[in-house]
């Protein structure tokens, strides 16, 4: 048998995502919500945040599922991903990024509609609290979505975004099952959880072969308080792996008998927590379908993750990936 043309396809929404440090007092006069979490607003509204900034924030491609995929695809992972982006300039600039860091820009969906934004706000305590504007993304349709979409690919990664429209998340999943792929979810926010804890249980129960949580989610998702050691063999009890994630604490990894403690990476300075979780999710990911150990592919997660959090916005500057490349090679 053929190897497959890509061995991971992401699906979720492709934002360009506005990174900006505020002051804790920029949020409580500004910001409604909760800090910390993710919630969907008109575009108006991110209009009149961008505004209140000025010119103090930083714009770089983005998206949970997009930015796990990037960072497989710079250890060396074949990608490519799907998602609808819009006929603006942003637009062409977010393919171009994804095409230049080494992915396949084949599968992306096109529409007239401007492309979706995150305004994404870090506080002084590297925290981040995003604001989401989908755009494009949102215009993306269960119908549009085909098995070809899915052709040649080994394993499908979904942004637990796409939540926010059941019917999309369904067909995704759905699809890319009939197509042969195995398939990671990645919760993405406790909102998320909140308003999909059925629909994500019962894709559980379905078979995922890959969980990934943080320790937010994973407590919305059992709707109780409990060691994140006991969170996971819960989690994996379902038949997969699970990863529960735990920020400055590390990790646990579980699948069937086997629970492996990911220790953390320590940094000297946490600048921006933004994509953090997705930065640990592309490096697992790619040791998992490298065939790496459990601890191997957390380790390298972890790696990631901590490199992440030194900069600002979901991107690691091309400089450390050297490095990392090593890394990877090193945990084989």
């Amino acid at each position: 048998m053929s190897a497959p043309s890509f061995e991971l396809i992401g699906i979720g929404n492709p934002i360009m995502d506005l990174l900006a440090h505020v002051p804790e007092s920029f949020l409580t006069t500004h910001v409604a919500g909760e800090k910390g979490g993710m919630v969907l607003v008109d575009d108006t509204d991110i209009e009149a945040l961008v505004a209140r900034l000025g010119t103090g924030y930083a714009m770089t491609p983005g998206g949970s599922a997009a930015n796990a995929v990037l960072g497989a695809t710079k250890l060396g992972l074949r990608t490519t991903f799907l998602g609808k982006i819009g006929g603006d300039v942003t637009a062409r600039d977010y393919r171009a990024n994804f095409i230049a860091a080494g992915g396949d820009g084949s599968r992306f969906k096109h529409t007239a509609v401007p492309n979706g934004r995150c305004l994404s706000l870090v506080t002084p305590d590297g925290q981040r609290t995003m604001r989401t504007h989908l755009g494009a993304a949102m215009t993306l349709s269960p119908d549009e979505l085909t098995a070809a979409d899915f052709a040649g690919a080994r394993h499908a990664h979904i942004e637990g975004y796409l939540m926010f429209n059941p019917a999309l998340a369904e067909k995704v999943a759905a699809t890319a099952r009939a197509a042969g792929c195995t398939i990671s979810l990645e919760l993405s926010s406790f909102e998320v959880v909140n308003v999909a804890r059925d629909w994500i249980l019962s894709q559980l129960r379905k078979g995922v072969q890959v969980v990934f949580a943080n320790e937010d989610e994973v407590r919305a998702l059992f709707q109780k308080d409990a060691p994140y050691d006991a969170h996971a063999r819960q989690l994996a009890s379902y038949g997969g792996i699970a990863c529960v994630k735990i920020g400055k604490d590390g990790a646990w990894v579980a699948q069937g008998s086997e629970l492996h403690r990911i220790e953390p990476v320590t940094v000297a300075r946490v600048t921006d927590t933004t994509g953090a979780g997705d930065a640990w999710a592309g490096g697992f990911l790619y040791g998992h379908l490298r065939g790496y150990s459990l601890a191997g592919a957390g380790t390298l997660g972890s790696a990631l993750g901590a490199e992440c959090v030194q900069h600002l916005g979901p991107a690691i500057p091309d400089v450390h990936w050297l490095r990392l490349r090593a890394l990877a090679q090193s945990l084989k």
